[in-house]
C-alpha cells in the first residue's frame, strides 16, 4: 500500500519521492491519518478501505470550493487515490494546534461570517450528495428551506435509525412538525462547511484552519448551532462571527432543530449515549 502511495504521489508531484518518515495521527474514529516526510516535504495522508475512494472524491470536491470562496483557510488538496486495498487522499501537511486563542478565534469567527455571505445561490442544496462521517447527506435542490432540512436532514436520518429497528418519534408527524416551526425563516442559501465541530478545526502558522468538510448550500445557522454542540469555541469567535453577521430571532429555537440532525447522525454512527441525547432533544423540541 505504501509502495503505491509513494509512485502515485511521485507521478503527481513529478519527482521522485521516497517516504522515509511515517507518524500515526489522531484521526477520529473513521480513518488512519498520517504524516509522511521524504526528509523535505511532509504530506497529510488520511485513508480507509477501497472502496471509501467516493467519500475522498467528494471531500476533495468541499475543499476545492472552500478554497475558491477565499474566505476560510483550508489545507491544500494534493491528490486522490486508491492502491489494490486502500483508497486515500493527500493534502498538504499543516502543523495545528487547538484553535482556543482570543485573536484567532475571532479572526474565524469573521472568516466564516465571510464564506457565508459568499455566493449568490438561490436554492438549498448541493450539485451532489455527498457524505456526513459514514452516512450520506442528501443534497437534492430545494427552493424551500423548512421543506430540504425537514425531509433531507432529520427526516433522512430518522428513516435510517427506523431500518435500525429504532423509532424515537414518529417520523411523518415529526418532520411535519419540524416543516411547520421553520416555515417562517427564509435564510438566504450559504455555503456550509456542514460539520463544525472543534475538532475540525485549528491554528496553523498560516492562522486559523479548517478540515473535513460535508459542504452544502443551506441556513448559515447550522454552522454556528453546531459549533454550539460539542463546545469547544472561544467566546471570541462569536464576537467575530456577529461583527459581520449579527444574529438573528429566534436562533436559540433553530439551534435545536438543527443540532438535532447531527445528535441523529452520531445515533446513526454509534449508538450509544448519542440515542439518549437525541431522544431528549427531541422531546425538547416537542416542548416548544
Amino acid at each position: 500500500m505504501w509502495q503505491a502511495i509513494a509512485q502515485q504521489l511521485s507521478d503527481t508531484l513529478m519527482f521522485q519521492y521516497d517516504i522515509t518518515e511515517k507518524t500515526r495521527l489522531d484521526g477520529g474514529d473513521i480513518n488512519e491519518c498520517y504524516m509522511i516526510s521524504d526528509g523535505r516535504e511532509r504530506y497529510f495522508v488520511k485513508l480507509n478501505q477501497r472502496d471509501y475512494l467516493p467519500q475522498y472524491e467528494l471531500e476533495a470536491e468541499n475543499l476545492r470550493i472552500l478554497r475558491e470562496s477565499n474566505t476560510v483557510f483550508v489545507p491544500e488538496l494534493v491528490m486522490v487515490g486508491a492502491s489494490k486495498t486502500h483508497a486515500f487522499i493527500i493534502l498538504n501537511y499543516l502543523a495545528t494546534k487547538p484553535l482556543d486563542d482570543a485573536a484567532h478565534s475571532y479572526q474565524f469567527g469573521q472568516q466564516l461570517a465571510r464564506l457565508h455571505q459568499w455566493g449568490d445561490q438561490k436554492e438549498y442544496g448541493f450539485d451532489v450528495d455527498n457524505f456526513i462521517g459514514n452516512i450520506v447527506q442528501p443534497n437534492q435542490w430545494t427552493k424551500k428551506w423548512n421543506h430540504f432540512f425537514a425531509e433531507q436532514r432529520i427526516g433522512w436520518q430518522l428513516q435510517l435509525l427506523r431500518e435500525k429497528g429504532i423509532e424515537l418519534v414518529n417520523i411523518e408527524e415529526f418532520v411535519d412538525l419540524v416543516t411547520q416551526r421553520l416555515a417562517s425563516h427564509h435564510p438566504r442559501p450559504s455555503l456550509l462547511h456542514g460539520d463544525l465541530w472543534n475538532g475540525n478545526v485549528a491554528n496553523s502558522a498560516f492562522g486559523p484552519v479548517c478540515f473535513d468538510p460535508s459542504c452544502y448550500w443551506g441556513d448559515r445557522e447550522c454552522d454556528l448551532a453546531m459549533t454550539e454542540l460539542f463546545g469547544g469555541f472561544h467566546n471570541d469567535f462569536y464576537h467575530g462571527y456577529y461583527s459581520v453577521m449579527p444574529q438573528e430571532a429566534g436562533y436559540e429555537q433553530r439551534r435545536d432543530i438543527y443540532n438535532l440532525y447531527h445528535l441523529l447522525n452520531h445515533t446513526n454512527h454509534f449508538g450509544g449515549q448519542f440515542l439518549e441525547q437525541a431522544d431528549q432533544q427531541i422531546k425538547r423540541i416537542l416542548s416548544f
